[in-house]
């Protein structure tokens, strides 16, 4: 059945390949109505998507003559050069005729539609950069330039439209509807754009987005990504001076809630379900500078609990997994924790690897991975590699979650079955704070609902590349040095180590860094392995 599948899939493949490359098609996207660009967008609505540089550039500065048919540039390289996103750090002084004829020299090599400069995120960014930076790529340019740039973009949006609803990534969708709405905001006779841009919006905030308006997926990295979006589309509509739909304004809202949720109440990037060190900052700045501010008080909120004082932030995952198609990124963490002491990371996960190397992403989606409990070098969920992605084969159910808030005590539980089917047996995690006396205690309890066999576990404790680690010479206790800080990690009952790993939290990248494990074999129907970690200066 699965070759079958696979016969029938290349099949279809060839297929599309072929009807895109075909002159039909290319008809096809070239239907468009001679209209004016009446909306043109203000280049600094872009600020929070795009990595500016200290320096900017003339146009000048650049070879770009001949760039667009060179086979051997590199593919980070390429995208670049053809998302033009590059367009928002050149200087507003350069030669608009310079410009005009890069873009012309584009389209010379690009007017058809070919799979790699027409990919479909970087068609949309393309459409988005040149109506942004509209005073250096639009103004200035004769009427034989403005037709063939209205046209290059209506045929970009064209292609856009036609395959949107094929596209496997759903923040490649939001990207593609920004763009289409763009477009039909900027162009006097093009509402149908801006009609179709606004219905699939509306789909993919229903499909993607749950009851509190918090991603599926569960990603905080995705939760930031669609509120920028969203902002920058309701920024368009008030710019262009176009009523604001209202779920737009809702959703905005809700993703609002979760980014002061998750960044705000914390000012740190959490290291949890494919999220990496990406420093908000700038962003926060920007949300400043429009007027954007958000409150949440919740201690609970997207499956995350979140306890905090001035000095320290606790934070521990105890919502399900996601359905299996918005796994794409989520890791096996279930219960997994952070600590946060005075803005410095204590106890963090490793961070999540999301580039073309599969075993590297199975490793920073394992549970060993990530601040948990570890049964016989098992995750607490399966994955399945389909189409090299690990998706998603068999989740595990929050069966307990309790929080205790109060000003000299924290407790957080949390328990969860990802064992049961296997080793009969359910994971229950305890830890309370005493801001007092700064010690967390720690309970991880292995509750066996069948006699079965004994078993060898793990409870992992990562940190961060730069803290340092000593054990003590009676082989129980682990020193821990953060900045000017001392920590004392014990566990009285079980062997404690210090082991390497690998740390994921830089995007697409990795580096040695240390982690404290307790390990053992489950002898007893309840295994409790207690821990302490106490400030000792």
């Amino acid at each position: 059945m699965i070759y079958i599948s696979s016969f029938y899939f290349n099949i279809l493949s060839k297929f599309r390949k072929f009807y895109l490359n075909s002159k039909f098609y290319d008809r096809k996207i070239s239907k468009i109505f001679d209209t004016d660009f009446i909306y043109k967008p203000s280049p600094h609505l872009l600020s929070s998507l795009i990595k500016y540089q200290k320096k900017r550039f003339k146009i000048e500065d650049y070879f770009l003559d001949e760039i667009w048919s060179n086979s051997r540039i590199k593919k980070k390289d390429f995208k670049n050069l053809n998302s033009f996103y590059w367009f928002f750090n050149l200087d507003l002084k350069s030669s608009n005729t310079k410009i005009h004829s890069v873009i012309e020299n584009w389209i010379h090599h690009n007017h058809k539609f070919n799979s790699k400069s027409w990919e479909f995120d970087l068609t949309a960014k393309r459409i988005i950069a040149w109506l942004s930076c509209h005073n250096l790529s639009f103004d200035g340019g004769s009427i034989h330039y403005k037709n063939k740039f209205n046209m290059m973009i209506k045929k970009q949006t064209n292609h856009l439209i036609n395959e949107i609803n094929k596209s496997k990534s759903i923040d490649d969708k939001l990207i593609g509807c920004a763009s289409i709405i763009l477009v039909g905001l900027s162009y006097k006779d093009e509402k149908n754009y801006l009609t179709f841009g606004l219905d699939i919006l509306k789909k993919i905030s229903k499909s993607s987005l749950d009851n509190e308006g918090f991603p599926k997926s569960r990603n905080i990295k995705q939760l930031t990504f669609y509120l920028k979006y969203f902002i920058l589309i309701r920024e368009w509509f008030k710019e262009s001076q176009i009523s604001i739909p209202e779920y737009i304004d809702e959703n905005i809202f809700h993703l609002g809630q979760g980014y002061n949720f998750t960044w705000q109440n914390t000012n740190y990037d959490l290291l949890f379900n494919g999220n990496n060190i990406s420093n908000n900052k700038d962003f926060d700045n920007y949300l400043k500078r429009l007027g954007y501010k958000f409150k949440n008080e919740n201690l609970d909120f997207g499956g995350y609990f979140i306890l905090k004082n001035k000095k320290i932030c606790l934070i521990m995952d105890a919502g399900n997994p996601p359905m299996s198609k918005y796994t794409k990124d989520y890791q096996a963490g279930s219960l997994s924790f952070e600590i946060i002491i005075n803005q410095k990371k204590l106890i963090t996960n490793c961070g999540y690897y999301n580039k073309d190397n599969i075993k590297l992403n199975e490793i920073s989606k394992s549970s060993a991975s990530q601040n948990t409990l570890v049964i016989d070098d098992h995750s607490s969920c399966k994955f399945q590699k389909t189409r090299n992605i690990n998706l998603l084969q068999k989740g595990l159910k929050i069966l307990k979650r309790q929080v205790i808030f109060e000003k000299n005590y924290w407790k957080i539980v949390g328990s969860h079955d990802g064992y049961l089917k296997k080793y009969n047996s359910i994971h229950e995690r305890e830890i309370e704070f005493y801001p007092d006396s700064m010690i967390f205690i720690g309970s991880d309890k292995i509750i066996k609902k069948k006699d079965n066999h004994n078993f060898k576990f793990d409870i992992r404790f990562h940190l961060e590349p730069s803290v340092k680690l000593m054990k003590t010479q009676d082989n129980k206790s682990i020193l821990i040095e953060l900045d000017d800080q001392g920590w004392k990690f014990t566990c009285e009952s079980f062997d404690i180590n210090i082991d390497n790993g690998l740390y994921f939290g830089n995007k697409n990248s990795y580096t040695e860094n240390q982690n404290i494990f307790i390990s053992g074999i489950s002898n007893n129907q309840i295994e409790d392995i207690k821990w302490k970690l106490k400030k000792i200066q």
